[in-house]
């Protein structure tokens, strides 16, 4: 039986990738966001992958190694986010959402080992 820690992060990381992966799949405001990354071609294909991130996160609970995928994946695309955001010279706050969702998966990768 899963650690109620356990539970608790990889809810949070669930429910916060599926609506920052429809956000950036269905909004017009995400369509500038991306154009203002330089990366507007690469919107669809992070929302998609945000979404089977997080299902993958909900079916980790049953299967580790696709928790296991799910979080390692989350992770790096955090560290993209992170490293996206230093790039255009963002204010390190606006970092600050990637940088914990890109700990939050760390976390629940090392811990699902």
């Amino acid at each position: 039986m899963p650690e109620i820690t356990d539970v608790i992060t990889q809810s949070i990381s669930a429910i916060l990738f599926a609506g920052y992966g429809f956000h950036a799949l269905l909004s017009d405001s995400m369509v500038a966001e991306f154009k203002r990354y330089g990366l507007a071609r690469f919107r669809a294909l992070t929302g998609a992958l945000q979404v089977l991130g997080s299902l993958g996160i909900v079916v980790g609970q049953f299967y580790q190694p696709a928790l296991l995928l799910a979080a390692a994946g989350l992770t790096a695309m955090m560290v993209l986010g992170v490293i996206t955001r230093v790039r255009i010279r963002d204010p390190l706050v606006a970092a600050l959402p990637a940088f914990s969702l890109g700990v939050l998966n760390g976390y629940i990768f090392v811990s699902a080992l």
